[in-house]
């Protein structure tokens, strides 16, 4: 059952989250200790958090902070096939309620499903000529 592995994954997952959570308070309090050895205690809480302080803007800088390369020009897809694949490879949670809705949409009125799929293969045109 599909339910079954989703629960199996998230009990694995908060399981790890848990024991790198107790990792990181261990390695805290042995640092803590450590440099009570050394210096007072005041001091030596001021430097453990000041070491895990600069540890997390680190990580945050190297997660957070790296710029992203600019986006490369592409072609537009043609076709509804090919528009909806383009979507979900880039947007994977927007293509899959797309095509929830989309599914909806044509359970319910399979004439106005008709005329999306009509909009979206539509090509675009340049600017409008009038007709004489």
């Amino acid at each position: 059952m599909l339910g079954r592995g989703l629960i199996k994954k998230a009990v694995a997952g908060a399981a790890a989250a848990a024991a790198a959570f107790v990792a990181v308070v261990a390695l805290g309090a042995t640092i803590y200790f450590a440099l009570c050895l050394v210096v007072v205690p005041l001091a030596a809480a001021a430097i453990t958090l000041l070491l895990f302080a600069i540890s997390a803007a680190a990580v945050a800088a190297v997660f957070l902070g790296g710029s992203e390369p600019d986006e490369e020009e592409y072609d537009e897809p043609e076709g509804l096939g090919a528009r909806a694949f383009s979507l979900f490879r880039q947007r994977p949670i927007l293509g899959t309620v797309a095509a929830l809705a989309g599914g909806w949409i044509f359970l319910r009125n399979p004439a106005l499903a008709t005329m999306v799929a009509a909009a979206f293969t539509e090509k675009p045109h340049g600017p409008a000529r009038r007709r004489r």
